[in-house]
């Protein structure tokens, strides 16, 4: 991991910040789970899921309340210490259909074939080949007949490249699509799509959002 994404400064993120929004952009926006996840697993069938790079949670409770048993990873223990408390309190049952795991994402090695959903959200590896490497590990522990969905941020989206001087944070979903292998994958959607954030000062932020569905073959 580069200096800018350690382990300890995703920690001081979370504890410093209200909450902590450099990890997505959004993530702790109100608590709401990304819509662009929310569009792409909505009509899909609970099961094993798998949020890598959960911070604060809202999309591991999110899937916990559509019925998914939820494997949540984050590297931050401050962030999943938000996560945990925000399951709880969600009063919907969701706590005890997720299982918390801090672990650094690019050394981590999920269970291969294991989950009928893996997504992530605006991963922050320290370059393209790590990246690359992680969503081919993300791949790999889809499940036959599962599904991948990955958001990021676009090229395109000037608003996330304030906040960070790492190029390969941005990437098209055409790059992500490209390293999967198209015998196995059927992609379904490989788009960019903007998606408005409302401050808590009620300004509004438009970001453009790469985001990828693919299917892997039963």
């Amino acid at each position: 991991m580069t200096e800018e994404f350690s382990a300890e400064y995703w920690e001081e993120r979370y504890r410093g910040h209200g909450h902590g929004h450099g990890h997505g952009h959004g993530h702790g926006a109100g608590g709401r789970p990304n819509p662009q996840l929310v569009a792409e697993a909505a009509g899909l069938e609970p099961g094993a899921a798998l949020d890598a790079g959960c911070g604060e949670g809202a999309e591991a409770v999110w899937l916990a309340e559509q019925g998914w048993r939820v494997t949540a990873v984050d590297i931050a223990g401050a962030a999943l210490d938000r996560a945990r408390d925000r399951a709880e309190r969600s009063g919907s049952g969701a706590a005890a259909r997720i299982a918390w795991v801090q672990a650094d994402l690019t050394e981590w090695e999920p269970e291969a074939d294991r989950y009928d959903l893996v997504c992530t959200h605006y991963v922050h590896p320290a370059g393209a080949g790590e990246r690359d490497a992680l969503f081919r590990r993300l791949a790999g522990a889809v499940a036959p007949g599962g599904t991948l969905v990955v958001v990021g941020h676009h090229p395109t989206d000037r608003h996330s490249a304030e906040h960070t001087s790492a190029p390969d944070v941005h990437f098209t979903a055409e790059e992500v699509a490209a390293g999967l292998d198209p015998d196995r994958w059927d992609v379904a959607v490989a788009e960019s799509r903007n998606r408005r954030v409302t401050a808590p000062d009620g300004s509004e932020t438009t970001f453009s959002d790469t985001v990828l569905r693919a299917r892997k073959r039963g």
